[in-house]
């Protein structure tokens, strides 16, 4: 009798195992949607639309871009967290979405960054760029940090909104130059943006990915510098914030997608194949490095990871910066 159930419970687990099987090799066998947490325009909502029509295509089905933003990025974050675990619903998940935002809120957050979710794709790594209109005398990071220093309080600088990485860089900048220049928060990175290339904001930070690599290749905005450890090869020309100046400084945000915790595994795994395998070769890994993205395809354990350790850094930088959690 113990031999007869034995047999059975192997029959039934290898059934389970061949059901899922079917299952990832049917996926997807209908659209699927990438949920973005913010306006049109910014690095984000660029990087999404890049990675959707490339799995458009490898998959031959519809792979759409739904923009869901508010709460800095928390609305998308927390609708692929309580969606089907099917893999219908994938979010571009970043620095903003499952390290500052958890850092910041994870006594009021509805659901659990880590346990709540699953961690298929890893794009790639990219940084803020902090950017000045034309007009402004300072012609480089140092010169801009002595301008602040005669005008305290005088000099605003927009981002995508409050505790969003790019405004965090700027608040870690000001901790370690003992600056005093106004944030100004926008719903978007796109808003930003347009703020500081019409003159209504000196200043702007937001990730090179975008509009932001467009307005400084068009002269449109000045690159003051970039915030990762080493200068972005698409704008060679920029110096790093560490160059000039700001010891050991290094912000780097990342980009990836991200989906229901409780999705099959080996759904998890075919998302993690199929992207990664479009993201070594030649176009989709061009068209991201051409928006500054450093390409970086890991599997989902390694991902899980990095967020975790982005996590207990950046809890960190939002307790010395003093930003409240409401």
């Amino acid at each position: 009798m113990k031999f007869r159930l034995i047999v059975s419970a192997a029959v039934a687990v290898a059934a389970v195992l061949g059901a899922a099987g079917v299952v990832a090799q049917q996926y997807p066998a209908k659209p699927v949607r990438i949920l973005v947490g913010y306006v049109p325009g910014g690095g984000v909502d660029t990087t999404a639309r890049i990675m959707a029509a490339a799995l458009t295509e490898f998959w031959g089905t519809q792979v759409i871009v739904e923009n869901r933003p508010g709460a800095a990025g928390n609305i998308a974050t927390e609708l692929t967290a309580k969606a089907a675990p099917d893999g219908y619903t994938l979010v571009l998940c970043n620095i903003g979405s499952h390290a500052i935002t958890p850092a910041r809120f994870r006594d009021k957050l509805t659901y659990d960054p880590i346990r709540d979710f699953a961690f298929p794709v890893m794009i790639g790594g990219v940084p803020n760029v902090f950017m000045v209109h034309p007009s402004m005398p300072a012609k480089s990071l140092r010169e801009f940090v002595a301008y602040a220093r005669g005008h305290p309080g005088k000099v605003n600088f927009g981002s995508s909104g409050v505790g969003a990485s790019p405004h965090l860089s700027i608040e870690l900048l000001k901790t370690l130059t003992k600056i005093d220049i106004v944030h100004v928060p926008y719903k978007g990175a796109a808003e930003a943006l347009a703020a500081v290339m019409s003159g209504h904001i000196e200043a702007s930070v937001g990730n090179l990915a975008g509009g932001p690599l467009a307005a400084v290749k068009s002269g449109r905005v000045r690159a003051l510098g970039v915030t990762s450890a080493r200068r972005n090869a698409q704008v060679p020309e920029v110096p790093t914030f560490a160059e000039q100046g700001v010891k050991d400084y290094d912000v780097t945000g990342w980009y990836g997608l991200c989906t229901q915790s409780r999705v099959p595994p080996a759904i998890i795994a075919k998302i993690n194949a199929d992207a990664n395998k479009l993201m070594t070769g030649t176009v989709l890994k061009k068209r991201l490095e051409d928006q500054g993205i450093d390409v970086t395809p890991t599997t989902p354990e390694r991902f899980l990871e990095h967020v975790r350790s982005e996590q207990d850094k950046w809890t960190k930088v939002v307790k010395e910066a003093g930003l409240p959690n409401e």
